[in-house]
């Protein structure tokens, strides 16, 4: 069958050759300058932020110019059912000076996680999700008139069209639509793989709606944004991996639509890491770049489990930089520290 070796990378974590073409993977503590690279469109994202805890990457990334930023999810930690709460966080953190200082240059889009979504780990069955798809839409300036503020969930898309070519960003909603998580039987683990037929992340509406954007897109490099890790699995938290079937379907979508250059971003996880999958159908590796951890990071990491890791984790804090050349199409990944500093490389051309 046409995805039968899809089925096999997602559903087991047997080996594959990791190898991938005009590939360039360095790890660099404490750098504050890269290699020249001549970029036409630069993005820079990150998630899991506190608005009273002190951000020091607001000025690094500013001084990194991107054309976008990206909320990843976790953009303040409500934890409630109280909107008055969670509008109060909100405009905390656009109060913010480093964060106001950017937004006043730069544009900001993004999606949201369970922290101002709503509850911890909470998915379809929290009741106040209308309501805080409101006050999330408000935080980052939807016109009160976007089809957006009708729409459930807050999946978006946005393309930027350059002289020399365009990137098309596909924000996802892996909250709204997403059925209960099953809790683990083993020990130090906190969820495992639902195989139900009817377990979902995405939802029917949002999954008609991603394979139109991908398969429709004219764009030369697609970024896919999950608050969530998509191929990083084992390790017990939240993932894509928790619904099998849904992980599967992703990567047949994207395999399908032969759209240009597709990267995941992810959040969530408090590290920040680059994992990589060889597709059969694609002429160029799909790379899930996580950036997570703000203001708090995994001090404590000790290791886990990835086999599609790419280089090491880096769990200091620390926000993602992306730069696109159209001409060459390569992108440049950086995993960025205070200062600027350089924690973790990766050039891939596509």
């Amino acid at each position: 069958m046409k995805y039968h070796i899809l089925s096999i990378v997602i559903l087991t974590t047997l080996f594959f050759s990791c190898s991938a073409k005009k590939e360039l993977v360095t790890v660099a503590p404490n750098r504050a300058t890269s290699t020249q690279f001549p970029s036409h469109f630069n993005l820079a994202f990150g998630s899991c932020n506190k608005h009273d805890e002190p951000n020091n990457l607001w000025d690094d990334i500013l001084v990194s110019n991107p054309d976008v930023w990206i909320w990843g999810g976790d953009i303040v930690y409500s934890d409630t059912y109280n909107m008055k709460k969670l509008r109060r966080l909100y405009n905390k953190q656009n109060s913010v000076a480093g964060y106001a200082a950017l937004k006043s240059k730069v544009p900001v889009i993004g999606t949201w996680d369970d922290h101002d979504y709503g509850v911890n780990d909470s998915g379809t069955d929290y009741s106040k999700k209308n309501e805080s798809q409101q006050e999330l839409l408000n935080f980052l300036g939807v016109p009160e008139d976007s089809p957006r503020r009708k729409q459930e969930g807050i999946y978006s898309s946005h393309e930027y069209k350059m002289a020399k070519g365009s990137l098309k960003i596909i924000v996802l909603d892996t909250r709204y639509f997403r059925t209960s998580l099953t809790p683990s039987k083993l020990t130090g683990k906190r969820y495992e793989a639902d195989n139900k037929k009817d377990a979902t992340i995405l939802g029917a509406q949002q999954w008609k709606w991603l394979e139109n954007e991908l398969t429709n897109s004219e764009a030369d490099f697609n970024v896919i944004v999950s608050s969530i890790q998509v191929l990083s699995s084992e390790h017990g938290f939240e993932t894509w991996g928790n619904f099998p079937e849904e992980a599967k379907k992703l990567m047949e979508v994207i395999a399908t639509s032969k759209a240009n250059g597709v990267i995941i971003l992810s959040g969530d996880r408090h590290i920040s890491e680059f994992s990589k999958i060889d597709l059969e159908e694609l002429n160029y590796p799909l790379i899930d770049f996580t950036s997570s951890g703000l203001t708090h990071s995994y001090d404590g990491f000790n290791g886990e489990p990835n086999p599609y890791r790419i280089g090491n984790v880096v769990s200091k804090k620390s926000f993602g930089l992306l730069g696109f050349n159209f001409e060459t199409r390569q992108v440049q990944m950086q995993i960025k520290g205070d200062n600027g500093t350089i924690l973790q490389e990766l050039e891939q051309t596509y």
